[in-house]
């Protein structure tokens, strides 16, 4: 049996169905353990959706298999509080695959692109899950947040900052 081979790619329009199953399969099975049910059922329908204008930005990055089967994704954005601040978006493993390297790789992809670009500090709302992995890529926690995504449904979730 030939070893898979992992590479990363920009994303495209044409992904936005794969990075739909993958953050709607992997969320749910991998959320689970650290949320309870009231928030699987109301808040992480509504964050496993991938964002088309964040897919197309030419800064969210997938990692294919030579199928071309998107194991994980991730990506990043200019922060809306402007200056050199960029934002950590939907980053995410299929749960299939996790503790392969493949976030990390994504995320050394998305810290050298900012860092390329001028950023100088990458901002994240971090699931509970995903804490720990960012603390292991430098991300320093600043505390929990409740993200309002509509009126009655909020989302718990972690701050966390990283300067470049």
């Amino acid at each position: 049996m030939q070893p898979q081979v992992i590479t990363l790619r920009t994303s495209a329009e044409g992904d936005i169905a794969a990075v739909d199953q993958l953050l709607s399969q992997s969320y749910s099975r991998l959320l689970r353990a650290d949320y309870p049910p009231s928030v699987q059922v109301t808040a992480i329908p509504l964050i496993a959706r991938a964002n088309p204008s964040l897919i197309t930005s030419g800064r969210y990055y997938l990692a294919v298999d030579q199928d071309d089967q998107v194991l994980g994704a991730g990506g990043w954005s200019r922060s809306i509080k402007g200056g050199q601040v960029a934002d950590i978006r939907h980053v995410v493993t299929d749960y299939r695959h996790q503790r392969r390297g493949i976030a990390r790789r994504i995320m050394m992809a998305i810290i050298s692109e900012a860092r390329q670009a001028g950023v100088t500090r990458l901002d994240c709302l971090s699931t509970r899950t995903a804490r720990r992995f960012y603390g292991a890529m430098g991300f320093e926690t600043l505390g929990a947040i409740s993200v309002a995504l509509r009126p009655g449904i909020e989302f718990p979730a972690i701050r966390m900052q990283r300067s470049l």
